[in-house]
């Protein structure tokens, strides 16, 4: 597949087989999406695998809304993407680089999310990426470090369902010259 095809034929993917993913196979996702850019080259991104059934049930009874605990009570495997905090926008002495301050690192966070969802594609997986839950109670359950921040949810398994394309705006639209 060229890089292409994958971005073109890459869709958010809302039902799973349930067909377990061999952790080989997720790491070499992660090992590529490791290629990701950050500011700096921090490197800030971070996953956490989760595909513990009762996990799962808890994260998606308890700290999501129905349309998104629906994906993840068949998905296989829930990616829960965090960054370390503090380090993308800052100079050596501590100052911000730009007037966006620190929120960078969710820009470089996001970056990591596309380059492992394109991974995944490539890999024959299928993924969504999800924003809305609670972050303060999937943060405690899952113990995630004080110094690293949850910045997203990403859905995986093998898809069972192939969606159309949505309509995309056209290049007139979405480019200008100066």
């Amino acid at each position: 597949m060229t890089v292409a095809e994958c971005i073109e034929t890459r869709r958010s993917i809302r039902r799973y087989r349930p067909d377990p993913i061999d952790h080989s196979l997720l790491e070499s996702i992660v090992a590529l999406a490791s290629y990701s850019p950050s500011w700096k080259n921090t490197q800030i991104t971070r996953y956490t695998a989760i595909e513990d059934p009762s996990l799962l049930k808890e994260i998606a009874d308890r700290y999501t809304p129905e349309y998104n605990a629906n994906i993840i009570r068949q998905a296989p495997v829930l990616i829960a993407v965090t960054f370390i905090k503090g380090r993308c926008g800052f100079e050596r002495d501590g100052s911000f680089s730009t007037k966006k301050e620190d929120r960078w690192q969710m820009f470089d966070a996001g970056a990591a999310c596309q380059t492992f969802c394109l991974a995944a594609k490539d890999k024959g997986l299928g993924t969504v990426i999800m924003g809305i839950f609670d972050e303060d109670g999937i943060s405690e359950l899952l113990h995630i470090p004080k110094e690293q921040e949850l910045g997203a949810l990403i859905a995986i398994g093998y898809p069972d369902i192939d969606p159309e394309a949505p309509k995309r705006k056209s290049v007139e639209e979405l480019l200008q010259y100066r």
